[in-house]
């Protein structure tokens, strides 16, 4: 059975740091791209950053010099370190499997969406 598990968010202070995972299971990570995705309180779902099977990674404006996502295919898992977190960085943040990283155009994701991490940035 295919999963992906998100975990690491919390409560933070504007200008701290976070680090979310994302664990999966069930099919070869090696094989894969991932990408994360952030949906903010009363807004749509939007893409935030992904990495290619092949370690290439693509940030939204919003998050680059910020976010840095990597990837660990022995441990099946997937991080997305979050500096300097902003009050719009608050939300859920989903991991999910995709064909492309195209995430501002045309992509699908493979599998149902997770229950997220719920990350919120206080003052």
């Amino acid at each position: 059975q295919v999963q992906l598990e998100e975990s690491g968010g919390g409560l933070v202070q504007v200008g701290g740091s976070l680090r979310l995972s994302c664990a999966t299971s069930g099919f070869t990570l090696d094989y894969y791209n991932i990408g994360w995705f952030h949906q903010a309180p009363g807004k749509e779902r939007e893409g935030v950053s992904c990495i290619t099977s092949d370690r290439n990674t693509y940030y939204f404006d919003s998050v680059k010099g910020r976010f840095t996502i990597s990837r660990d295919n022995g441990k099946n898992t997937v991080d997305l370190q979050m500096n300097s977190l902003q009050f719009e960085d608050t939300g859920v943040y989903y991991c999910a499997r995709v064909n492309s990283c195209n995430l501002g155009g045309s992509y699908y994701t493979y599998d149902n969406w997770g229950r997220g991490t719920q990350v919120t940035v206080s003052s």
